[in-house]
């Protein structure tokens, strides 16, 4: 059976994120959204401004989806898996407050959840009026970015092309892996903000081959940044589980995320791994092409980054061997 789609909604208060929300709610898609709405406080209201009367609408309301037991939002996509037959996909709205990361770990540290549920992609909603003050005084401003796999720049009607221009600069010097749309009202084809498999690392280094490479490589002066790492030589794979284990264990609170394809030694499938946080998992995939650069490329997006001792562990890890298309 395959699995069901899950997209995560998130952005900060009053960026847009209901609009979106009742778009893809409303439009004339044929496909058929569970929705999982998370508000701050006891008192819900999202839920009576959701659109729809078809939808399945479940409501969290018992505070902040990153401050609550994980086993909530388990529990709710449990009791989901139960009437599969009326839904197509999954949407989580989480609150303006939220940090993304807890939604993503429930997909990796949940066992039932993985084998029936796959995270789409996160959507982040910022207001291009507010995004400069919100950056400078919100944390959770720049973590919304950070994680996004799309971010849908809004109300750019209040904002003259100048003003974008420099706002999606400082949006990709936070994360330059992922894609900016431009919107009004949230007026954007739903083709870009749902089905995109974006979390599917896989498929985005189909569609867009240099997506890992060096050149996307960026440092800036904000706290968030990325450090991206290549080597042509084949890992030594007890060497990289350790090494990353230690990261992931020492840093893992800076890491927002990880992710890469690795060629590791003795073996002829690409080797997928993400992470959140501290939270990893890694699987093999598909085999190698016999005319592809057995190349492997791993990104870190996190705060508080030491490159310098990423990229010597990182070092530490290749192999000797040469991959058998590589010159000697």
């Amino acid at each position: 059976m395959a699995k069901v789609p899950v997209t995560v909604l998130t952005g900060y208060l009053g960026a847009g994120k209901t609009t979106l929300l009742n778009r893809i709610l409303s439009e004339d898609h044929g496909k058929r959204y569970a929705v999982i709405v998370n508000e701050f406080g006891e008192l819900g209201i999202d839920n009576d401004l959701v659109v729809g009367a078809d939808e399945e609408v479940f409501e969290m309301n018992n505070g902040c989806i990153c401050c609550t037991v994980r086993g909530d939002l388990i529990r709710i996509i449990s009791g989901l898996m139960k009437r599969i037959d009326r839904f197509d996909a999954i949407i989580i709205e989480t609150t303006g407050l939220a940090d993304p990361a807890p939604v993503a770990q429930t997909f990796f540290v949940d066992d039932d959840v993985r084998s029936k549920t796959e995270l789409d992609a996160v959507v982040t909603v910022v207001d291009a009026k507010h995004l400069p003050a919100r950056l400078d005084d919100s944390p959770e401003a720049v973590e919304q970015i950070a994680f996004a796999d799309v971010v849908v720049l809004n109300k750019i009607d209040l904002v003259d092309d100048s003003e974008r221009q420099a706002l999606e600069r400082r949006i990709l010097s936070i994360n330059p892996y992922m894609r900016i749309i431009a919107a009004d009202h949230c007026d954007v084809d739903l083709e870009q903000v749902i089905g995109l498999g974006a979390f599917d690392l896989e498929r985005i280094i189909s569609l867009e081959p240099g997506f890992l490479s060096e050149e996307h490589a960026h440092e800036h002066d904000e706290q968030v940044k990325s450090v991206s790492l290549t080597a042509t030589r084949p890992l030594l794979p007890e060497r990289f589980d350790l090494w990353i284990a230690k990261v992931l264990r020492i840093d893992g609170v800076n890491i927002l995320r990880c992710k890469g394809i690795l060629d590791l030694l003795g073996q002829e499938r690409r080797y997928v791994f993400q992470s959140v946080h501290m939270l990893a998992n890694g699987t093999p995939t598909q085999p190698w092409q016999p005319d592809e650069a057995r190349h492997s490329r791993l990104v870190f997006i996190g705060r508080d980054l030491d490159a310098d001792k990423l990229q010597a562990g990182f070092d530490a890890c290749v192999s000797d061997a040469r991959t058998p298309r590589e010159p000697a």
